[in-house]
């Protein structure tokens, strides 16, 4: 239940966070936003580590595949791209493709394995759920 709960925050943050990002860069520019979207969150991030038990930084050289240290330069084309849609599409539609993507990919994640990610079995229900969410988005796109 409580990762459920997580999840809901999550994605409420992240709606919060793309209108309030999209504000900044009509009037900062897209790459100023960007940069101050990530330093924020770094500062956050360096209060919270001295705050909560300081896990030890050279454990990040230990991490293999190296590839997997790109989450910060995944988050910096996640900001632009939430942004972008966002300032073009709206926040409620710009947020119902977002999730739908994020749905649709983290399932192919799960169905090939990929990543480290212990390989799922396809399930017909789950294809139809996402089937019924295209569906949805061509409703609300009407």
């Amino acid at each position: 239940m409580t990762g459920f709960l997580i999840a809901l925050l999550s994605g409420a943050l992240m709606s919060v966070q793309g209108v309030f990002n999209t504000q900044v860069t009509k009037t900062a520019g897209m790459w100023v936003s960007n940069g101050w979207v990530q330093l924020s969150a770094f500062i956050v991030c360096v209060a919270a580590w001295l705050i909560s038990g300081r896990d030890n930084i050279m454990a990040l050289t230990q991490v293999e595949p190296k590839y997997m240290l790109l989450g910060g330069v995944i988050g910096a084309g996640i900001t632009w791209t939430v942004i972008k849609s966002m300032d073009q599409l709206g926040p409620a539609k710009a947020a119902l493709l977002i999730v739908i993507a994020q749905l649709t990919v983290a399932y192919a994640i799960e169905l090939f394995g990929m990543f480290g990610v212990d390989k799922a079995a396809f399930e017909w229900r789950k294809a139809g759920g996402l089937l019924l969410a295209l569906i949805g988005i061509a409703i609300f796109q009407w």
